[in-house]
């Protein structure tokens, strides 16, 4: 989602990826060794995620499509690796500024992107890798099958500005997590885990 060139662009990917890796880190005040306070939480968890996706043109070539004969998968390869490219009209534009004496040029803004995986987890996360392995490639040596590692880090309250999109957006993302934890917790733990858990 980039607010100076709307609307937003949307990457499909193909197939559902087999597996979802996640990983959270707990920010928290004090090291892990102070025994003085009660753990107290600094700002959300630092989530990463990584998913393999596969894209492959072998059904699109069977049906004789004009994109997959002369390229492959290339369109969907570039749409991915460009996660992690400034645009390059910002380069263009910055390099005309310092050349016309502009002493001091802002690192680049990267567009807003979200990680759509099912209704319930529609996350905002900045893409921090991007690994490609080409399987196979038609004559021109376009490839027409490739596993893309996407590995990402979720961007939450802790990271983005108030009024940034991906505020709200990570709080209705954990919102849901607070509405679905209800149906985990035991209706009756003593009979569970034979603890009476009321006493403490």
């Amino acid at each position: 989602m980039d607010s100076g060139n709307p609307p937003a662009k949307t990457i499909a990917f193909q197939y559902n990826p087999e597996t979802l890796k996640r990983s959270l880190k707990p920010q928290v005040l004090g090291g892990q060794d102070d025994r003085a306070q009660a753990v107290r939480f600094t700002g959300a968890p630092v989530e990463t995620l990584s998913v393999e996706v596969e894209l492959d043109a072998t059904d699109a070539l069977e049906k004789g499509d004009p994109t997959a004969v002369s390229l492959g998968i290339y369109p969907l390869l570039s749409a991915l690796e460009l996660l992690v490219y400034p645009r390059s009209s910002q380069v263009v534009s910055s390099t005309s500024l310092l050349n016309s004496g502009v002493l001091e040029i802002g690192p680049y803004v990267a567009p807003l992107t979200l990680f759509v995986w099912g209704q319930k987890r529609v996350i905002p996360v900045s893409v921090t890798g991007v690994s490609v392995t080409e399987q196979a490639f038609n004559q021109s040596l376009s490839p027409i099958q490739a596993t893309v590692s996407l590995e990402m880090r979720v961007l939450s309250y802790s990271d983005l500005a108030a009024g940034a999109p991906g505020y709200s957006q990570f709080l209705v993302y954990q919102q849901a997590k607070e509405a679905m934890s209800r149906g985990g917790f035991s209706a009756n733990a003593s009979q569970t885990i034979g603890v009476d858990t009321t006493q403490f």
